[in-house]
């Protein structure tokens, strides 16, 4: 399954314009067959859509962990990696990174590159709400001071790789299921991975 640019397309600078806040559906080969309001996605039955994850790093090789706002729809208040999106229909990957990058954490990112093209899963929180996403899996370098939106981010936290590897590990209860899915397959949360 290929999620590059050209799956969903390219618009130049920024986000296009006249674009709302919609993801993109997919069908079960990964194929977009429409677009939708994010704000009525996530529910009990979410169907299959485009997302992504991104890992952020310092420049002193600690990882940049953040705790959801409590008035986030699915898992509010669990700890996960630095941040997550949609991209837009029409918006690569780099752009909707650097979107939310700025958008829920205030700073710029470097360096973006994929770690997990072809993740994807599905989860079911507490409150019945589903993530049904294919979402690549991106490592990026922060850019700047973190200066979290609390309406997406209610805590920070910089942290060795390996002592978040062994946090997941002992307490995977803790944090969200995608980063609990994609830490065996990050290279920076393995025994002697690169940070």
């Amino acid at each position: 399954m290929s999620h590059g640019r050209d799956r969903i397309g390219t618009a130049g600078e920024g986000r296009p314009a006249g674009m709302g806040d919609d993801v993109i559906l997919l069908d079960e080969t990964g194929s977009a067959i429409g677009t939708a309001p994010k704000a009525e996605v996530h529910t009990g039955e979410t169907p299959l859509h485009l997302a992504f994850s991104c890992h952020v790093s310092g420049t002193d090789g600690r990882l940049l962990v953040t705790r959801r706002s409590l008035a986030k729809r699915a898992w509010p208040g669990v700890w996960t990696n630095a941040f997550c999106g949609h991209p837009a229909p029409g918006e690569d990957f780099a752009q909707a990174i650097e979107r939310h990058a700025a958008r829920e954490l205030g700073f710029r990112v470097a360096a973006v590159a994929p770690a997990i093209p072809d993740f994807r899963y599905r989860a079911v929180d507490a409150a019945g709400i589903v993530e049904n996403e294919v979402c690549p899996v991106y490592t990026a370098t922060a850019d700047g001071e973190v200066r979290p939106n609390p309406d997406e981010v209610m805590d920070t936290a910089w942290v060795e790789p390996q002592d978040l590897a062994a946090a997941i590990a002992a307490a995977p209860w803790a944090f969200s299921p995608w980063l609990v899915l994609q830490a065996p397959r990050l290279d920076l949360l393995r025994p002697g991975g690169d940070p």
